[in-house]
C-alpha cells in the first residue's frame, strides 16, 4: 500500500515545520533562589558556595578576556612564543569557566556570565583599551590570577567548613593549581636574566 502525498497547502494551511521563533518566559528560577538538590548540604552551605562560585565565574570569565587580548596584542622578539603560550592558557581558563558555571547549577544556583553581569561582579582590574607592553601586559595578568586565587583560597576555606567537598575538591584539584601554573609561567617572563653573560 503507498501513501500518498498531501501538500501541506492541501491541510488546511498550517504548515507544522514552521519554527515558533515568538517564545517569551517568565523567569522559572530567580537568580538569588536555590533550587532544592538531594545532594546532603543544608540550603545555608549551598547559597554560600553559590555566591562564591559566581564571583570566581565572573573572575574566571574576565581573565579569560584578558587572556585573549594579551593574545591578540603581544609584540616584540618573543611574540611567537608569548602568542601560543597565552592562547593555551585562555584554553585552561574556558576549561574551568565551565566546570565553576556547572557546579552552580549542579548545587542547585543560577550561573551567571553575561558580560554586563560579569563586567558588575568582577574584582580584576580593568586594562586600559590601548596596547601595553609585554612586561605591563604579562604582570596585569599576574595581578588578575592573583585575585583570583583569593577568592579561590576562600572558597577552599569555606567549603572545607560547610562539608561541601564535591566544590572544595574541585577548587583544589581543578582550579588553584591551574592559576598557581600559569602565575609561575608568566612571572618568569618577568625575570630580567641576559641570555649571554660577558
Amino acid at each position: 500500500m503507498t501513501t500518498k502525498f498531501v501538500p501541506a497547502s492541501k491541510q488546511g494551511g498550517k504548515m507544522e515545520g514552521q519554527p515558533r521563533l515568538q517564545h517569551h518566559s517568565r523567569e522559572i528560577q530567580a537568580y538569588d533562589q536555590i533550587r532544592s538538590m538531594p545532594i546532603g548540604l543544608p540550603e545555608k552551605a549551598v547559597r554560600q558556595s553559590v555566591t562564591m562560585l559566581n564571583q570566581l565565574l565572573a573572575d574566571s570569565i574576565t581573565l579569560y578576556a584578558l587572556y585573549k587580548r594579551d593574545h591578540w596584542q603581544v609584540a616584540g622578539p618573543t611574540f611567537y612564543q608569548l602568542h601560543v603560550l597565552l592562547d593555551k592558557h585562555a584554553e585552561e581558563v574556558e576549561a574551568t569557566i565551565d566546570l565553576i558555571a556547572e557546579r552552580i547549577q549542579m548545587l542547585g544556583g543560577v550561573s551567571s556570565g553575561m558580560p554586563f553581569e560579569v563586567a558588575e561582579r568582577t574584582k580584576i582590574a580593568r586594562p586600559p583599551l590601548g596596547i601595553e607592553n609585554v612586561s605591563a601586559m604579562l604582570a596585569r595578568t599576574v595581578d588578575a590570577h592573583a585575585t583570583t586565587i583569593t577568592t579561590i583560597r576562600e572558597g577552599i576555606e569555606l567549603t572545607d567548613s560547610t562539608k561541601d567537598y564535591g566544590t572544595n575538591d574541585l577548587l583544589m584539584s581543578e582550579v588553584l593549581r591551574m592559576h598557581e601554573m600559569h602565575i609561575w609561567f608568566l612571572s618568569q617572563q618577568l625575570v630580567d636574566t641576559p641570555m649571554i653573560e660577558d
